[in-house]
């Protein structure tokens, strides 16, 4: 008999649009639902595994609320479980897979989530690593659904360093049709084989690179940023302060961007650096709806991987 291989969310590249759409359907019922005070209880005496090597508010509290509104638990896991130190994460996930219905690895190197993937028998999902962050990327377009209805047809303008979010929401706009534009130093950009794969994946893809922030802005139906140091690359903060000083978002840069245009950042933002706090403070700023949105997608991906909600 083949070994059971359950469904894992580790990239948004390994997610056709028909299941990117599916998932939005079901984060759409379930936020609707919210809205009007109900609480569905999808996922009664299910429990979820939070594994995390780095710190987190977002992607922790909004998962366990996502668990606790559905009807389940969760069960969170920091150093104290001992993962990477006393055993092999081959031991290690097959033990965890076994005692629960779903994990969410926040960790350092996704080569380790990979692995974590091979070897459960329960569904993985990628809180984030350092190659990629598909559940922040989710609600970050699920938001933009909302607000401009389906994403095809828009260019979403990424300033800043090529990091995970950015690589995910690349991924993300490459299935649903979004243009992605990216405004960054040419030593910050993505790896030629990352593009040449997402061309070869989405063949309709459009990307582009700048240099120029104004340029990038100028169509966007969305202008998104993200800190210029990320966890783990504290030693360059220094340099890349200098380097990213010409992208910063401020009044300035979003007075170009055309009419309806919103501001986005992941959080936590370094106010005064990649942003100013007339811009993520301001009137375009939809940076609370980002952060609200993920308990309400990630909600919509449990029910989603569980097959709890039709899926």
């Amino acid at each position: 008999m083949t070994p059971y291989k359950p469904r894992h969310l580790l990239t948004l590249r390994n997610l056709s649009r028909a299941e990117i759409e599916r998932i939005f359907s079901i984060c759409e019922d379930l936020k609707t639902k919210f809205a009007a005070g109900e609480r569905e209880p999808l996922l009664p005496r299910r429990v979820l595994a939070l594994l995390f090597e780095k710190p987190s508010l977002r992607t922790r509290v909004s998962f366990e609320a996502a668990m606790t509104h559905l009807g389940g638990s969760s069960i969170f896991l920091s150093d104290d479980a001992g993962f990477g130190k006393r055993e092999t994460v081959f031991d290690f996930v097959r033990v965890l897979s076994s005692y629960v219905d779903a994990i969410v690895f926040r960790g350092k190197r996704h080569a380790v989530l990979e692995e974590m993937a091979e070897y459960a028998t329960c569904p993985i999902i990628n809180g984030l690593t350092d190659q990629s962050h598909p559940c922040q990327a989710l609600a970050d377009l699920f938001t933009l659904r909302e607000l401009a209805g389906k994403p095809a047809g828009h260019t979403l303008a990424w300033v800043g360093d090529a990091n995970n979010v950015a690589r995910s929401l690349a991924e993300g706009c490459a299935k649903l049709g979004m243009r992605f534009v990216m405004a960054t130093p040419e030593a910050y950009r993505f790896e030629p084989d990352f593009l040449a794969d997402l061309k070869a994946e989405n063949p309709a893809f459009e990307f582009d690179v700048t240099a120029d922030p104004m340029e990038a802005v100028r169509d966007a139906l969305a202008v998104y940023t993200d800190v210029w140091t990320s966890m783990g690359q504290e030693s360059e903060a220094e340099k890349r302060r200098r380097d990213f000083a010409a992208y910063q978002v401020n009044a300035a840069l979003m007075s170009h961007t055309q009419k309806g245009a919103v501001f986005m950042h992941c959080l936590p933002a370094k106010r005064g650096e990649e942003v100013t706090d007339d811009v993520i403070d301001g009137p375009q700023s939809v940076v609370v709806r980002q952060a609200a949105n993920r308990l309400h997608v990630q909600k919509a991906v449990l029910a989603w991987l569980l097959g709890s909600h039709g899926g």
